[in-house]
């Protein structure tokens, strides 16, 4: 990283070795001048704010590599719940493990790698240098929190794609990733899995403790609430059940659930009272088809969209009483005239139709790939809540907070009486319904010890890969180190088994 006579630049580029003439902005046009960037808190919040802009910014020049999303869609796509419609899609490859994430040449290795060390680099400068910024205290608290839970956040999700899954029975001993805390550091090998998720609970912890008195001004920024989120799902996944069931339920507090007409009005809102964290992209930042929106949409006209729209698997839609909104979402027949697909100039539709179809996710302006991306919302801290519940053996709690969720979806939902097999179905059921298209589902595969099964697809193509073995003994569940950070630190970082 350098300073130069008269802007400040900072690494893009993830590796260690490497960085790259970029820079933070709040504009696209913007450059912060030295003596603001890293000097004055103003100067820091506008490379905190360039950090957001990171989240749904391209990656490697590529549309398909849009930040955040493209994360979201990988993770589902690699999963189980989401359903491919044509062999020219741009994330057919992913979606079929097929010279993805075990080449590690491959851009999906790359870029998951690149975009979470880029956000880490970043935010280890404003670490190292906020607080002797000039500014007030308050200010300095409130950047320093989110950088802490932006850096936990980041680390986080790299470990699950790049480490072997944690085992709260287990030493955790395996090769995680390198750890680096501040700007500048040489490379060092691979920390532990363990020590990893020590670090990431250290993160959140300060970010929590930074954010209490924080007010943020929009929901692309992190709050004391998000943080709590984020060490809830952390918990989860290592199987903490009392922390993350405490965190999830702190966490939720003050948010109200989506009524039936906001369920149906496109997840493209990050006002909308139960979104707690989302990604913001002003119209006059649109990267039309370098968007979330231009794979995962049901109206803006990408060639994607027209030819290959998202489906969800017909099992898991078959579980979805007609009762319930988002039983809404999808079309089993691919007739449904009532669900947009992209048009022509002339109003006329360009786009296929078929069953399952989603209508989830929408463009307001079909002539702009602009919207709001969730990353994280109140309903999954409800859920979280019903897992923790119920490994703690807290059966009644567990049914009550499902309750609680799903009765705002489905008017006709009871609470259940079922035994412990069922009510542990039900809950991941209603986690898969819920959270479809949000990045969710090879996470929760991974976390959970559960093989992918693809083996009901309706598509002889699609079930290509039918089964896989447990993650804890497959290592495909492991992504590979790109080439690039090994050749770039001289073999300091070591390979995870091909």
């Amino acid at each position: 990283m350098r300073l130069n006579k008269t802007f400040l630049f900072i690494a893009v580029f993830g590796l260690l070795a490497s960085c790259s003439k970029s820079y933070l902005e709040t504009k696209a046009t913007d450059r912060i001048p030295e003596d603001e960037a890293l000097t004055t808190t103003a100067g820091c919040w506008k490379l905190l704010n360039g950090v957001h802009r990171i989240m749904y910014s391209s990656q490697l020049g590529r549309q398909d590599l849009v930040g955040q999303g493209s994360n979201m869609m990988f993770m589902d796509v690699m999963g189980d719940d989401i359903t491919i419609s044509s062999t020219t899609d741009w994330f057919i490859y992913p979606y079929l493990w097929l010279s993805s994430h075990r080449n590690q040449t491959s851009a999906l290795v790359y870029f998951n790698y690149n975009f979470y060390y880029e956000i880490i680099n970043n935010i280890n400068l404003l670490i190292d240098h906020v607080n002797d910024a000039r500014g007030s205290d308050e200010d300095k608290k409130a950047i320093l929190g989110q950088a802490y839970a932006y850096r936990g956040w980041a680390y986080f999700q790299m470990i699950q794609l790049f480490g072997e899954r944690y085992d709260a029975a287990g030493d955790n001993d395996g090769p995680g990733l390198r750890i680096t805390l501040h700007s500048q550091e040489k490379a060092t090998p691979r920390a532990s899995v363990r020590v990893v998720y020590d670090q990431i609970n250290a993160d959140l912890d300060k970010a929590i403790d930074l954010l209490g008195g924080y007010t943020r001004t929009n929901k692309s920024h992190l709050d004391k609430s998000v943080a709590q989120g984020l060490k809830a799902r952390v918990a989860l996944t290592q199987q903490d059940y009392q922390v993350a069931l405490d965190m999830a339920k702190a966490a939720r507090t003050g948010y109200t659930l989506m009524d039936s007409v906001t369920y149906m009005s496109g997840f493209n809102d990050y006002n909308t009272p139960e979104w707690m964290w989302g990604m913001h992209q002003q119209e006059n930042q649109t990267t039309y088809f370098a968007s979330f929106f231009a794979y995962m949409s049901c109206n803006f006209p990408a060639q994607n969209i027209q030819t290959s729209p998202r489906t969800i698997v017909d099992t898991l839609y078959y579980l979805i009483p007609s009762t319930d909104v988002r039983w809404q979402l999808w079309d089993s027949t691919g007739t449904n005239h009532s669900f947009p697909v992209p048009l022509d100039a002339d109003g006329k539709e360009i786009g296929a139709r078929v069953k399952f179809m989603q209508r989830k996710f929408k463009v307001k302006d079909p002539a702009m790939s602009i919207g709001d991306v969730p990353v994280m919302r109140a309903a999954e801290m409800y859920l979280i809540e019903a897992e923790a519940n119920f490994y703690l053996h807290n059966d009644a709690a567990a049914q009550q907070v499902l309750y609680e969720l799903v009765k705002k979806r489905d008017p006709a939902y009871k609470i259940t009486t079922k035994n412990r097999d069922a009510l542990e179905y039900e809950i991941f059921v209603q986690r898969r319904i819920e959270l479809w298209g949000e990045g969710f589902r090879f996470y929760d595969l991974k976390r959970l010890d559960i093989p992918l099964d693809r083996s009901r697809h309706d598509r002889a193509w699609s079930s290509y890969l039918k089964r896989t073995g447990k993650p804890s003994i497959d290592e495909r569940w492991q992504f590979l180190i790109p080439q690039a950070e090994i050749d770039a630190t001289h073999g300091v970082v070591k390979q995870n088994p091909l």
